[in-house]
């Protein structure tokens, strides 16, 4: 219960973000992602300390391999991050949710396609109806849905190569956000000097709220963090869907952004085939900790 109790916060925080990016809607989108990047290194770095886990992150800095690995993260979660801000302050809220309801769908494909792991019959099922979905879309309207294609990989080759790395979240977002705070820093300082920044020119509540992004980033991951070591994975598997579940009602019924019928048609097959995802895996779970119990 009380990984629930962490848990559930945590992904509501990650849902209702769009009402947050949007105050600063006036504020060019990779400007709000620099200062993003910088204000949450500054945030989470003093919590590596307090925790006695700042020598690993050091550790970490001056392995090559890892800041490698880490660096092709790094770029990962800057262009999921600046594409999720530029779309909810263009109006796009709703590809976004699309994008991380089919995001496990694509942890799926990318696990077949890069680590070998094999592909259950519902899984390929599930894949085939998110596939059916996006490509539906895709013809009536004569393009792809780029956007939560676009959040849904970088999303999910983010999380391949942290699972290949076998880096802790903490540790792993302190490295990101360290390695794009300089030239972040650097970028700002720039635009600062030509007079084009927003930080400091006199709106304190614009500068709280870019300030503020290092809370929007860091609460949701500490909260996940503590959650997700006391209650078991299909579980976070279900919960998992609040964010989505709430940035698209935040779309249709705060923002007022319209549903066609055809967006409504692929939604219902992604959700589809995330109903046959959650149930293949609460199947395959309860099979794998029976298996443990009987050889204990």
């Amino acid at each position: 219960m009380a990984g629930v109790l962490y848990t559930v916060p945590a992904f509501l925080i990650w849902g209702i973000t769009p009402v947050y990016w949007k105050q600063l809607k006036d504020v060019p989108s990779f400007e709000i992602l620099m200062h993003r990047m910088i204000w949450s290194f500054l945030f989470i770095l003093p919590l590596l300390l307090i925790q006695r886990r700042g020598a690993g992150l050091f550790r970490m800095l001056k392995d090559p391999k890892i800041v490698a690995a880490m660096f092709l993260s790094t770029c990962m979660v800057a262009v999921n991050w600046f594409l999720f801000i530029w779309a909810i302050n263009h109006d796009r809220i709703l590809q976004t949710s699309l994008g991380y309801y089919i995001n496990p769908l694509v942890n799926v494909f990318l696990g077949t396609v890069f680590l070998k792991e094999r592909l259950r019959p519902p899984q390929a099922v599930a894949l085939l109806f998110a596939a059916t979905g996006v490509g539906f879309m895709t013809v009536h309207y004569g393009e792809l849905p780029w956007i939560a294609l676009s959040l849904a990989f970088t999303f999910g080759f983010y999380g391949l190569i942290r699972k290949v790395a076998a880096i802790g979240a903490m540790e792993g977002l302190g490295v990101e956000t360290f390695l794009l705070s300089i030239p972040a820093a650097a970028y700002l300082l720039y635009i600062d000097s030509s007079g084009q920044g927003a930080f400091l020119r006199g709106d304190p509540g614009t500068d709280l709220l870019l300030m503020g992004a290092a809370l929007a980033t860091g609460l949701p991951l500490l909260l996940f963090n503590k959650g997700a070591r006391r209650i078991d994975l299909k579980t976070v598997g279900f919960l998992q869907y609040i964010a989505p579940s709430c940035t698209f009602l935040l779309a249709v019924f705060i923002y007022n952004e319209p549903v066609s019928g055809v967006q409504l048609f692929t939604f219902i097959l992604i959700w589809i085939a995330l109903a046959l995802y959650s149930t293949d895996s609460i199947i395959f779970y309860n099979h794998a900790a029976k298996r443990t119990v009987q050889r204990v």
